[in-house]
Parts: structure tokens; C-alpha cells; sequence
């Protein structure tokens, strides 16, 4: 796992299956490889480009989903058991590649964030998957990639995909309207 990525995701540590572990971590420093951004860009660059003058970075916003998930899914543990049971690694797995598709949507042109060329054809859920493929991750976490935005609605999310889902949805929606502030 290299230096850079661990630093970017200190949350790896929380997936306790080494080999899924690497795999999250592997998926994301393909994705900067073949990104036109940087890892200093994620820092910086606003986490959507929907909604007007959004000054939350994309890693405030991919980690505060992350930590919610976990969160999430620690909880429904605790009150649920066996009832509903949870896969934390996979919550944590999901959380964190949830938007690594987006490191391809996006690029900075004249110091501007925008949506690539690539990113108007293909929406960041595929092309996270098509990433986390290359990387060998289990199809538990694909699902959680593929069903995380929009484009999930179409199929029966699980319920590790429901707890990213709604943690993800939670934290970007307001954005989207934020004239009914009180």
C-alpha cells in the first residue's frame, strides 16, 4: 500500500480483511494514476459540481461519508445483531470507493474543476467499477460502487449499499437546497 494513498485514506485501517484492504487501497492509486488530477486536487476541489459555489472538498465529503457509514453500520450492529446483519469491512470498503470514479469524470481546465470528456459519457459508478474490477474486488463491493448514486435505484441495493447510499445522499442533498436554511 503505498505511503500516498494511506495518508489520502487513514480509514483503510478500519477494513480488517488484509486483502480487501489492499485491494481499496489498489483501486485508488489506479484511479490517480490515470487521472488528470492530482491527490493535492482532492483536497481542494469541490466534492460536486452540482450545486452553486460548494467550497467542501471532495476528501471533507468522501471521508465524512466514510465515517458515517462506519458509524452507521457499527450501530445497526449494536441494536440490530443478527437481525440485519452488517459487513463492515465491506461498508468501509464501499464508502471509501464510492466516488473513486469521479478522479476520472473530473479534470481541471484554466484552474477550474470540470467534467471531463470521458466523465459526459460515463457517470463515476462505472467507471469506479470498471477500476475496482481491475483490482480483483469482490462483487459485494462492486454492488456498493455501482448502486451508491442515482443509477442504484434501478436494482435491490444490499444493506451495506443502503447504509453508503443514504450517507452519501445525506451529506450532498442539502447542497442542493440550501434556499430552505432556516
Amino acid at each position: 500500500m503505498s505511503d500516498e494513498i494511506t495518508k489520502l485514506w487513514p480509514e483503510l485501517e478500519w477494513i480488517k480483511d488484509e486483502k480487501l484492504r489492499a485491494q481499496t487501497a489498489e483501486t485508488w492509486a489506479l484511479a490517480v494514476k490515470l487521472s488528470p488530477l492530482t491527490i493535492d486536487d482532492l483536497n481542494t476541489i469541490p466534492f460536486t459540481l452540482k450545486a452553486e459555489k460548494c467550497s467542501v472538498t471532495f476528501m471533507a465529503h468522501k471521508r465524512l461519508v466514510v465515517h458515517m457509514a462506519y458509524r452507521a453500520g457499527q450501530l445497526m450492529q449494536e441494536f440490530l445483531g443478527d437481525d440485519l446483519p452488517v459487513d463492515i469491512d465491506t461498508v468501509v470498503a464501499g464508502a471509501i470507493l464510492a466516488d473513486v470514479g469521479k478522479l476520472l469524470e473530473y479534470e481541471k481546465k484554466d484552474g477550474r474543476v470540470a467534467v471531463s470528456r470521458y466523465g459526459r459519457h460515463v457517470r463515476h459508478p462505472f467507471s469506479g467499477v470498471g477500476l475496482a474490477m481491475q483490482c480483483g474486488l469482490p462483487d459485494r463491493v462492486l454492488h456498493i460502487i455501482a448502486a451508491h448514486a442515482g443509477e442504484g435505484d434501478m436494482v435491490k441495493r444490499t444493506t451495506e449499499a443502503y447504509i453508503v447510499h443514504h450517507c452519501d445522499f445525506m451529506t450532498f442533498l442539502p447542497f442542493m437546497n440550501k434556499q430552505n436554511r432556516w
